[in-house]
């Protein structure tokens, strides 16, 4: 049996670029150096005290990690890349955090970017078969059993495609439904000065985009994009010894969870995205967080999950046991994925307008969820995560993807002793990055840089 001595850990400081068209302006390097300054600057240390780093993309050549963490210093900490499709700021953050929970380390940072390529994914290594040919053969299979028939249109949204369509035949939804999502993430994204998108693009502004498939219109589809996020895990000890009280938040429980046998087995097109094993994992976060069965949901008040298309946040909600199986489309009916409903769902606007820079776009999910367990999101703050008589508050969950396959699912929670007042990562970087999105400078580099910096490197930097 595995141990369950684990130590308790924190998100002490995180930090996000701006989520920005794929137009090539920015080096991965670039990006992750301002991301990176900001968690440190957020968390108010220097490069020296971070003992480990994992750094995750998945357009880029090896050792991208160590290139963008150089700019900061050059220590001789490990670092290690990370791929994993589109969860993969997830993947390197579960990594982070298991080193401090294992007591392998007291401070470690996650980092994620990508430069990726405008237009619909596609593959740098067309001399070998792809890794998710099975599964978009799978899906393009089940067709055949589906009323709508054969589909059309790139593999991804294909296969996402294909999953909302088998939900929608068994249990009564329609492309409306799929509409109301996007555009309600749309509506959120107005309010997040980092995303790529603010047009707040209505139900039917949405199904009058053009066709991506069947199914999906361009408006209920992640773009692809430029960004990165960063995230600093620590234990309880680090948060006392650096008087962190008023702003870590406590990842109470993490999972990181595979494929079973069904993805292609059971005939189920959802299974092939992912809804079992996002199930699986879902259920395990709860268990940690010591619910019974099934129970825990009523206790989350805020959401990131992995809207990719518009199809994939529909089948999730059952997935991750915010609803009934068949009661998705009746969360979207009645208003209970956003402001004034049960949950918050995707307040930055999620994939679809956001942006989706795959290694990215994972510790972007926990950044803004951290934010809105700190109460500084702004307009973007999910109302009611806090009353009087509780300091833990409402749980914040993150929920990130990738085909293939790989989810990984947090809850997290302000701990209990949370102190508010006092000097925080909105004055050391002189604004609440919660809600604003504001550059770095040199100046910012050098309070976070370490004492072993290479200024050959350093030269080479744009902030």
């Amino acid at each position: 049996m595995p141990s369950t001595n684990f130590r308790r850990t924190f998100i002490i400081g995180c930090g996000c670029t701006a989520f920005i068209k794929p137009r090539g302006q920015r080096t991965t390097e670039d990006m992750g150096l301002e991301a990176a300054t900001k968690a440190l600057l957020d968390a108010g240390i220097t490069y020296d005290l971070i003992e480990n780093a994992y750094v995750g993309f998945c357009y880029g050549d090896s050792t991208s990690g160590q290139r963008a963490l150089y700019n900061l210093g050059m220590t001789g900490i490990p670092i290690t890349n990370v791929n994993n499709n589109c969860s993969t700021g997830s993947t390197a953050l579960y990594q982070a955090n298991n080193t401090i929970k294992s007591g392998l380390a007291d401070c470690s940072l996650a980092l994620g970017f990508e430069r990726m390529a405008p237009g619909s994914l596609g593959t740098n290594f067309p001399d070998r078969p792809s890794p998710i040919a099975l599964f978009n053969s799978r899906t393009k299979e089940l067709e055949d059993t589906m009323s709508a028939g054969p589909n059309f249109g790139p593999g991804a949204p294909r296969m996402f495609a294909n999953a909302g369509q088998e939900y929608c035949e068994k249990y009564g939804a329609d492309i409306t439904h799929l509409a109301k999502i996007a555009a309600k993430n749309h509506a959120h994204s107005v309010n997040n000065p980092y995303s790529q998108f603010r047009s707040g693009w209505t139900v039917e502004q949405v199904l009058g985009a053009p066709k991506i498939n069947n199914q999906l219109t361009k408006f209920m589809c992640s773009p692809t994009s430029d960004g990165a996020a960063c995230c600093i895990v620590a234990s309880e000890d680090f948060v006392h010894a650096h008087k962190l009280e008023n702003q870590a938040i406590e990842i109470v429980a993490q999972a990181l969870e595979t494929d079973h046998p069904a993805a292609f087995e059971s005939g189920s097109a959802m299974e092939v995205v992912g809804y079992g094993m996002t199930k699986r994992a879902a259920d395990k976060v709860f268990k940690q967080a010591g619910f019974a069965p099934g129970k825990g949901r009523d206790e989350v008040g805020v959401v990131e999950l992995h809207d990719c298309f518009a199809a994939n946040e529909l089948v999730t909600y059952a997935a991750l046991g915010l609803c009934a199986p068949d009661a998705a489309h009746k969360m979207v009916d009645n208003d209970d994925n956003t402001y004034g409903g049960k949950y918050v769902v995707n307040p930055s606007g999620g994939l679809e307008a956001k942006g989706h820079p795959l290694g990215a776009t994972g510790l972007g999910m926990h950044f803004y969820i951290t934010m809105q367990l700190r109460e500084w999101a702004g307009p973007m703050q999910a109302p009611g995560l806090f009353d009087a008589s509780d300091k833990h508050g409402k749980y914040g969950m993150v929920h990130n993807i990738g085909i293939g396959g790989a989810v990984v699912v947090s809850l997290l929670r302000r701990p209990e002793f949370f102190k508010p007042g006092g000097a925080d990562g909105r004055s050391r970087l002189g604004y609440n990055h919660g809600n604003e999105c504001k550059p770095v400078s040199r100046a910012d580099l050098d309070k976070v840089k370490s004492k072993k910096s290479s200024p050959y490197v350093l030269q080479q930097a744009k902030l």
